[in-house]
């Protein structure tokens, strides 16, 4: 919940900034120089925050086309087979990112104009992607203690 306020923070921040960056520029005619830096890392927390409050509140993007076709005959299978890839696939994010933290300068350590350092909101990525695997390992834990059962587990909640 904590990565979650973060991001709603930085959210508010980011249109704050849009705001006043718009201003600067269309108004008055004279650019911020540096926002879009901000606006980047800004984004980058947004993200983080949404991503596992997203997981926890089940508002990633699926299609239950499978469920209307073959019921949850079908959706056992392929439940398993979507979270072991969205785990994997989020662990390898994780696992970059964590690269990319030990890169350091080598690897653009920092924003180009006001030169930001990229390695705190990089944690912030790896901590919510990390969490978004672990929560879809979980899901496929009690999927597959429910994997004989005649309705979904998440409907179990």
């Amino acid at each position: 919940m904590a990565l979650a306020v973060l991001g709603g923070m930085a959210a508010v921040a980011l249109v704050v900034v849009t705001v006043i960056a718009v201003f600067y520029r269309y108004i008055l005619g004279d650019p911020i120089f540096g926002i879009d830096d901000v606006s980047t890392m800004l984004l980058s927390a947004t993200v983080a925050g949404a991503i596992l409050y997203g997981a926890k509140i089940g508002a990633h993007v699926q299609v239950d086309i499978l469920n209307l076709v073959g019921g949850r005959k079908l959706t056992r299978y392929t439940d398993v087979i979507i979270r072991v890839l969205s785990a994997g696939i989020s662990f390898l994010l994780a696992f970059s990112l964590w690269q990319e933290v030990q890169c350091g300068y080598d690897c653009g350590y920092f924003t180009p104009n006001l030169e930001i350092s990229h390695e705190p909101f990089y944690w912030f990525l790896i901590v919510a992607v990390s969490g978004f695997a672990l929560s879809q390992v979980l899901e496929l834990i009690g999927g597959l203690i429910h994997f004989k059962s005649s309705r979904d587990p998440r409907e179990l909640r």
